[in-house]
């Protein structure tokens, strides 16, 4: 990715798209450094590498009255942990994506008399931020049983992660329900597929998100996978993933 000016950047928190409604979003990720100096440092600091931390901020315009409201949202979350991730342009399957999981920390609303109602709120990290790539597009409805494109991410070594963050934005039909799983093989054909992470089945909007428990995965590729049931069932949703 070049150059660009942010002209579509995409937020998505717990179970809501909150990208019409934001003008605003930054990333912040640090790691604490600690002073290590001593007699052998010949005359310079020596530092180490502290706990880290990350966070979101964003502003926009408030709206409320539905799950996919900026307010309706901020309030179901706040307090509360759950999957967050923004996308610097699109959200097309393989847009680079930052996610994380982490806390609604504060909610603001309100301002002069005249003025577009605004809203700004902050997430601050549970989980580590990752760079990695949108897995499923917000935009395509799914009403069956089915596959992703799969993505080539690479070998996860020991010690490192796959993070997932799940997205549903809108489920319909009677009694409806999709459990979305990520799997992996060795080849882009995906010829024996291995699940490496699997989310609760869901029947309404809402995130999660899920990791690996570090041990290294020697496969390099990977896609969802869901499976819906109901009556004419029908989903919106989001996922991303990386490795960190």
């Amino acid at each position: 990715m070049g150059k660009f000016v942010l002209l579509n950047a995409r937020l998505f928190a717990p179970g809501a798209d909150l990208t019409g409604a934001s003008n605003k979003v930054e990333l912040t990720s640090e790691i604490e450094d600690k002073d290590t100096t001593n007699y052998y440092s010949n005359g310079w600091k020596e530092i180490i590498g502290g706990l880290g931390s990350a966070e979101i901020s964003a502003e926009g315009q408030w709206e409320a009255g539905d799950p996919s409201k900026v307010d309706d949202a901020s309030w179901s979350t706040l307090g509360g942990v759950g999957p967050y991730t923004v996308c610097p342009d699109t959200s097309t399957v393989g847009a680079l994506a930052y996610l994380t999981a982490g806390m609604r920390t504060d909610y603001k609303i309100g301002d002069a008399v005249g003025e577009v109602a605004p809203w700004t709120g902050t997430v601050k990290s549970s989980w580590p931020l990752v760079r990695g790539q949108i897995a499923h597009p917000p935009g395509t409805a799914r009403t069956a049983t089915g596959n992703g494109t799969v993505l080539n991410l690479g070998a996860i070594p020991a010690g490192k992660r796959l993070y997932a963050a799940l997205h549903v934005l809108s489920a319909s039909g009677t009694t409806p329900s999709i459990t979305v799983s990520v799997e992996s093989d060795d080849a882009a054909g995906m010829a024996s597929p291995t699940s490496r992470l699997s989310f609760a089945a869901a029947t309404a909007p809402g995130g999660q998100v899920l990791r690996t428990d570090g041990t290294a995965i020697t496969d390099t590729h990977y896609r969802l996978a869901w499976a819906v049931t109901g009556t004419t069932p029908s989903f919106m949703f989001a996922v991303s993933l990386g490795i960190r």
